[in-house]
């Protein structure tokens, strides 16, 4: 089987930039950091075959950067929000609430930020019951019989999700409300 061309990147504009970053951001939240990647790499590629100024290039990234985030198409902190709502919404962990918001190449006083939101909003032993109830743990098996023997599977599970053992023992034990 013979292996696939690659396709050669088109040679880098501002014009192009532009356009690149409208259609990523179309299709993708994502913050000042992921987009920033997202462009270098373009521009990167298109050094790479055409030649041509990475660092004017570069420039032009960071410009661009600045006209979408004044046009508020690029906001940090809306990002952050929508996330963490979104992630505790789905009974995520404020560890693992971070751990994603890390991901996204958000500042840290960003995502502690929103850590200490949510966890405010939505206590950690309600987000463990969310979780627990949506995996169909402890007391939200549907086999009443076999939930004692699950017991540590379970526990095992809340723990990866980033809970504490006091957390995941008191969901694990304890009665459906």
């Amino acid at each position: 089987m013979a292996a696939r061309a690659r396709k050669v990147p088109r040679k880098v504009s501002e014009r192009s930039l532009e356009n690149a970053a409208l259609h990523h951001l179309r299709k993708y939240a994502a913050s000042t950091a992921q987009l920033r990647r997202v462009l270098l790499r373009r521009v990167d590629r298109s050094v790479r075959v055409h030649g041509g100024d990475a660092e004017e290039a570069a420039g032009w990234v960071e410009a661009l950067l600045q006209k979408l985030s004044r046009a508020g198409l690029l906001d940090d902190a809306a990002l952050a929000r929508m996330k963490a709502d979104a992630l505790r919404g789905a009974g995520k962990s404020a560890r693992m609430i971070a751990l994603k918001l890390q991901q996204k190449g958000l500042g840290e006083e960003l995502v502690e930020q929103h850590v200490r939101r949510v966890r405010e909003e939505v206590p950690e032993l309600e987000a463990a019951r969310t979780l627990a109830r949506r995996k169909k743990l402890g007391p939200w098996c549907p086999r009443p019989e076999l939930r004692k023997d699950r017991r540590m599977k379970d526990l095992a599970a809340l723990s990866r999700a980033g809970f504490g053992y006091d957390v995941c023992k008191k969901v694990i034990d304890g009665e459906p409300e």
